[in-house]
């Protein structure tokens, strides 16, 4: 029981830690658009990721309780397949929604753009009314709660809402989209292979879209070295491992609710590493949208 207990422990610690590396990496993000494109930036990380994720394939599948070795040609073929066909799946709205997110956070505060992000806790279930699935009343009231939030934080004096702001809500319902679709694969498929062929192909359609759309140059990717690894290493590598090895032991609701604080350390990060302060009203803002993401994971037993 003791040993249980500090094994939930751990990995609690872990995830916390992902939320951590998550929030500042939109830090790096934001610097990053200082040297290089936006689709410079996701392809020079999105590869740096993948390369990363090579070696985990074959030691997490060591560290798997799953008994991948026992299953037969056919089933392995079927695992491969749907691994393949859902990690490029993944990659293309990965791509979409990350590229919506760069370009945002160079219109708006790296604070603002964690928490606008963060509601695709919100909108996953909401978009599973599509797939008719049921949702719970307390769903319904975190929409109402964030709604509000969302009025605090992105709508101006003139009642406009800023080009950023509306970019990374865009990015927000396509993170929605990636996680149902990784929800649809992932049982039939190893999780760290759709990831790690999910960069790579995010990754070469970024650098598609950099040749056609940038004038990419190895001067400005060196200038951001330090932005780029950050993001591919910490940020796709070791935090999308240390999530894969510490939701084992914890449940999916506490795993939501522990990785949420990326939006409130994208907040602290923004003002401690670049000095972005938000007003009054847009501090309350975030903090009605973080109680409508924490009301989103309560347990629910009525629903509409």
């Amino acid at each position: 029981m003791e040993q249980q207990r500090n094994k939930k422990l751990l990995s609690s610690g872990m995830l916390v830690m992902t939320a951590l590396i998550w929030g500042i990496a939109f830090v790096a993000q934001s610097e990053g658009m200082n040297y290089v494109g936006g689709f410079t930036f996701n392809a020079s990380r999105f590869l740096i990721g993948g390369t990363m994720l090579i070696p985990c394939v074959f030691l997490l599948r060591k560290l798997s309780n799953e008994p991948y070795q026992e299953l037969s040609a056919l089933e392995k073929a079927n695992r491969t397949k749907a691994s393949i066909v859902g990690g490029i799946c993944c990659g293309m709205i990965l791509c979409l929604s990350s590229s919506l997110q760069q370009f945002g956070i160079a219109h708006t505060s790296v604070g603002k753009a964690g928490f606008i992000t963060a509601l695709y806790i919100i909108l996953v279930p909401i978009l599973g009314l599509f797939m008719k699935k049921r949702v719970g009343l307390n769903i319904w009231i975190s929409v109402a709660i964030a709604a509000v939030g969302m009025y605090l934080l992105c709508i101006t004096e003139d009642f406009s809402v800023g080009r950023g702001d509306f970019l990374v809500f865009l990015c927000s319902i396509g993170f929605s989209l990636h996680i149902i679709v990784i929800d649809y694969f992932s049982p039939r498929g190893d999780g760290v292979v759709i990831s790690c062929v999910q960069f790579f192909t995010a990754g070469l359609l970024s650098a598609i879209l950099m040749f056609l759309f940038e004038k990419p140059s190895w001067g400005a990717v060196t200038a951001a070295w330090l932005p780029i690894l950050y993001a591919g290493i910490l940020s796709c590598g070791v935090a999308y491992t240390l999530q894969v090895v510490a939701q084992k032991e914890v449940s999916p609701t506490v795993a939501s609710l522990l990785m949420s604080l990326e939006s409130v350390f994208s907040v602290l990060a923004g003002w401690v590493l670049l000095e972005q302060k938000l007003s009054t009203k847009e501090m309350l803002g975030c903090g009605l949208v973080f109680a409508g993401i924490l009301l989103a994971q309560m347990p629910r037993e009525r629903t509409l």
